[in-house]
C-alpha cells in the first residue's frame, strides 16, 4: 500500500508504559510488535480539522502536536509523548460519526494538556519506590524468621515481599483512575468551548464499558487502557447531558468527509470481499464508489480503477483525492506520464498537498523529467520533512541531473530519517567532500555527520 495513503514506515512499538492512556502491564508480545504508521493527505487533513478547535480550547498549539495514525484494527488512542497523539485506524473505521472521533481526541487532549504523561512517569517511580520498600521489609522479615527458626515469620516475610509489587500496581491503578476522571472533565470543557456535543464521547465510552467483564484477550485496548467503571460513565453522561450543545449534530459536510475517510480506510485495509460486504454494489453512494475504486486499484484492475476515479471526478470535480487515486493508479501501472496531470490537479486542490506533491515528483522522475521532479520533490519535502521516500526520490532525480553531491546528501538525509545513522554519516561525509567549505550543502552534511543516535 503506497501513495500518500500508506506511504508508511515500520517503527518499533511505542513503549506502552510511557503512554498516558495505556495498560500498566502490557503483554510482552505487544512490546515486541512493530507498528506501521499510515500517511495519507486526506485522512491527516480531516484529523487536523477535528483536532484544531479542541487544541485551541485547551491552549495547545496545533503545530506543536503530531497526530500519528497507526495501522491497527483495534479501537485505541493514546498520548505517547508531550506532543504526540496516536490513533489506530480501527478507531476511525468503527466510529460512525465525526463526533465520536472528536470525543476521543478531546479526551486525549485532556491528558495532553494536563501533562499526564510526565506525571505518570513520576508516579511510576513513586509506586516502584513504595513497592521496593514493602518488598525490602518482606525480605528482612523472611531473613529474621529463618534466623530465629520461625517458619511463621518466614512465611509472613515472604507474603510481604510479594505484596510489594501488588502495592505498586494498586498505587498506579488508583492514580490512573484519577487521570481518567480529570481527562473526562477536561474533554467536556473543550467540547463546550467549541460548541460541540459530548454525545459521541459518551457513545464511545459506553460501547466499551461492558468490556470490563470480558477477558482482556478479547477486549479492545481502549477498554483496557481507559477503565470505564459504570459510576464514571454515569457521571460523564449526566454532565454531558447538561451541556446546551448535547443535541448538536455534525454538519453534513463534515459527516461526508468522515464517511469518505472510512471508505478509504476500508478500501485500502480490508480484504476485497470484506469491502464488498460493507459496500455492496447496490450501494450507489459516493463513499461506496470510492471504496470499490480503491479495491480495483489494489487488485491491479487499472482500467477499472481509472474509470471509477473518472466517474467520481465527474460527480465532484473539485475533490482532490479522486485525482490522487487516478494518478496513483496510473503511476503504479507504469503510466507515469499519464499520471502527472491528475496528480498536479490534486496538488492544486488539496489543502495540505505535501505528500501528494512527493508522488507528483516521483511521477515526473519516472517520466524522464528530473528537473520538474527536483522542484516538486523539494517542495513536498519542505511540507513533509520526515518523508524518507521523498529523499530517496530526490536523490535519484539529482543523480539523473549529474549532481552527485546533492544526490549523496539527499541519500544521507533519507537514511537519517530511517534511523540508519552510520549509513547517513557515510553518505554525508562523501557529500561534504564535494561541496565548497561553508556552503549550505556542506553545512547540512556537517549537521548530519555530527548527529549522534540518542538511543545508541
Amino acid at each position: 500500500m503506497t501513495s500518500s495513503f500508506f506511504a508508511s514506515r515500520r517503527v518499533p512499538a511505542l513503549p506502552l508504559f510511557l503512554a498516558a492512556c495505556v495498560a500498566l502491564a502490557p503483554a510482552a508480545d505487544a512490546q515486541q510488535r512493530r507498528l506501521t504508521i499510515i500517511r495519507d493527505a486526506e485522512i491527516e487533513t480531516l484529523l487536523r480539522d477535528y483536532a484544531k478547535p479542541i487544541f485551541a480550547a485547551a491552549g495547545v498549539g496545533a503545530s506543536d502536536v503530531e497526530i500519528v495514525l497507526v495501522d491497527d484494527s483495534s479501537f485505541n488512542a493514546f498520548v505517547a509523548s508531550g506532543r504526540r497523539m496516536v490513533i489506530n485506524t480501527g478507531t476511525l473505521l468503527q466510529s460512525k460519526t465525526p463526533n465520536e472521533v472528536i470525543g476521543v481526541i478531546a479526551h486525549e487532549t485532556g491528558h495532553l494538556a494536563g501533562g499526564h504523561l510526565e506525571r505518570l512517569r513520576n508516579e511510576i517511580a513513586r509506586a516502584q519506590a513504595i513497592g521496593s520498600v514493602v518488598g525490602l521489609l518482606g525480605i528482612a522479615g523472611t531473613a529474621a524468621g529463618v534466623a530465629t527458626g520461625s517458619s511463621a515469620g518466614a512465611r509472613m516475610g515472604s507474603a510481604a515481599t510479594m505484596m510489594g509489587s501488588g502495592v505498586a500496581v494498586r498505587t498506579l491503578l488508583s492514580y490512573k483512575r484519577q487521570q481518567e476522571y480529570v481527562a473526562d472533565r477536561a474533554a467536556l470543557k473543550f467540547l463546550n468551548a467549541t460548541h460541540q456535543s459530548a454525545k459521541g464521547m459518551v457513545v464511545t465510552f459506553e460501547r466499551f464499558a461492558d468490556q470490563q467483564i470480558l477477558s482482556a484477550r478479547y477486549a479492545d485496548p481502549y477498554a483496557q487502557t481507559h477503565p470505564m467503571a459504570r459510576d464514571r460513565l454515569d457521571q460523564l453522561e449526566t454532565a454531558a447531558r447538561k451541556s446546551p450543545y448535547w443535541d448538536v449534530k455534525d454538519s453534513d459536510s463534515l459527516q461526508f468527509r468522515h464517511d469518505m475517510m472510512r471508505a478509504k480506510l476500508a478500501g485500502f485495509s480490508l480484504a476485497p470481499n470484506a469491502v464488498a460486504r460493507r459496500y455492496p454494489r447496490s450501494d450507489k453512494s459516493l463513499p461506496a464508489q470510492y471504496a470499490r475504486a480503491i479495491v480495483a486499484y489494489r487488485t491491479r484492475s487499472t482500467r477499472g480503477a481509472v474509470a471509477a476515479a473518472d466517474k467520481l471526478i465527474a460527480q465532484i470535480p473539485d475533490y482532490p483525492y479522486f485525482y490522487e487515486l487516478k494518478g496513483q493508479t496510473l503511476l503504479e501501472a507504469g503510466k507515469a506520464r499519464e499520471a502527472i496531470a491528475p496528480l498536479r490537479r490534486a496538488v492544486e486542490l488539496a489543502p495540505s498537498p505535501g505528500l501528494i506533491r512527493i508522488m507528483l515528483g516521483s511521477a515526473e522522475l519516472a517520466a524522464g523529467d528530473p528537473g520538474a521532479a527536483v522542484a516538486d520533490l523539494r517542495a513536498g519535502i519542505t511540507a513533509e520533512p520526515l518523508s524518507e521516500i521523498g529523499y530517496r526520490q530526490l536523490a535519484m532525480a539529482y543523480q539523473q541531473q549529474g549532481k552527485v553531491a546533492e544526490a549523496e546528501l539527499a541519500t544521507a538525509e533519507g537514511h537519517l530519517i530511517a534511523g540508519d545513522i552510520d549509513v547517513a554519516h557515510a553518505f554525508a561525509r562523501r557529500a561534504q567532500a564535494k561541496f565548497a567549505t561553508g556552503s549550505p550543502g556542506w553545512l547540512k552534511a556537517d549537521d548530519i555527520i555530527g548527529y549522534q543516535d540518542p538511543n545508541g
